[in-house]
């Protein structure tokens, strides 16, 4: 999520700076998110979760001290970091150039100001995308942003797929919904027997649920969907960009609070963001075109199947 709503950033930039060269840092496990915008010369994968596990390893080290003799063979006119975080001013430091960043008062980590050139109050209680674009404008010297937020991202081409359903026929020429059921953690997670309701709903209106999946807990919850009513489909794993490719062409898509559901989001598909443990007002699905999603649900409050069906019902007539 926090990639995702990066993107408009580099809209705003070059909008202002049409000849702007603009490098990502990013999480390795999320590159393939900022490579699909053309508005991106490099792409820097970092391996922070990973160095982390492995910080006792001498392999890790040398790896980290090639990262930076690499990034720091660039040098940059700005640093900018959007996060706020420790972690984020470590790889800012890593970069040559003076840097950008939210000051004490505003970062989400107050001491990771300290570590900035630059320093500048971005006010909280507004959404994360609002408070990116406006950090940019301060640091790069633009008025803050008033237009909608830009993505600037387009679907791949869809991968190769022939699965195991009925008829064994390609999804890709039948209509479909994309089902993100899997979440960072349990307390966001919808109830398993509204997604089997929401699937039976489509398949009879004449769409095909698809459910997708990341890691083993996933697979197992998809796995018992796909053998219940309505004949949904379940994805084999698929990286970033595949799955990518199947969102850009979904009619619409369900999802939990997840870097997936803010993907078709900024892929521009029309998305319901299901939110049952945290609040969607500073970090929900933030679309360019205020009629392409909507997020239901706050903390403590669990989306009805029926909910989820009214606002969903406008983007899937029948085919």
């Amino acid at each position: 999520g926090d990639v995702v709503h990066n993107l408009p950033v580099v809209a705003d930039i070059r909008s202002h700076f049409p000849g702007a060269e603009i490098d990502w840092v990013v999480e390795e496990n999320f590159a393939d998110i900022p490579a699909l915008h053309p508005g991106v010369r490099r792409v820097w994968p970092v391996a922070m979760r990973r160095w982390r596990r492995q910080f006792f390893r001498p392999s890790a080290w040398r790896e980290i001290a090639g990262y930076r003799r690499a990034l720091r063979g660039q040098e940059y006119d700005a640093v900018i970091d959007t996060q706020g975080l420790l972690k984020s001013v470590i790889l800012t430091s890593m970069a040559r150039g003076p840097s950008h960043g939210q000051d004490r008062a505003t970062a989400r980590e107050p001491l990771a100001a300290r570590g900035y050139t630059h320093t500048y109050n971005v006010a909280r209680g507004r959404h994360a995308v609002v408070r990116n674009r406006e950090l940019a404008a301060l640091a790069l010297g633009y008025g803050p942003p008033t237009t909608p937020p830009d993505y600037g991202i387009r679907a791949p081409v869809p991968p190769t797929l022939t699965l195991p359903h009925k008829g064994g026929e390609d999804f890709f020429g039948r209509p479909y919904v994309v089902c993100l059921h899997g979440t960072s953690r349990a307390s966001k997670e919808w109830p398993e027997s509204h997604w089997r309701e929401l699937s039976e709903r489509l398949a009879n209106s004449g769409y095909a649920a698809i459910f997708p999946w990341g890691n083993e807990t996933e697979k197992a919850r998809a796995e018992r969907l796909g053998a219940g009513g309505g004949s949904p489909i379940v994805l084999p794993r698929l990286g970033l960009r595949d799955l990518a490719a199947i969102l850009g062409r979904a009619q619409a898509v369900v999802g939990v609070d997840s870097g997936l559901t803010h993907l078709a989001c900024a892929l521009d598909r029309p998305t319901v963001a299901i939110y049952t443990d945290t609040s969607p007002v500073l970090t929900g699905v933030y679309p360019r075109d205020a009629s392409r999603a909507v997020n239901l649900g706050k903390a403590g409050t669990t989306p009805s199947v029926d909910a989820v069906w009214i606002v969903l019902a406008r983007w899937t007539p029948a085919p």
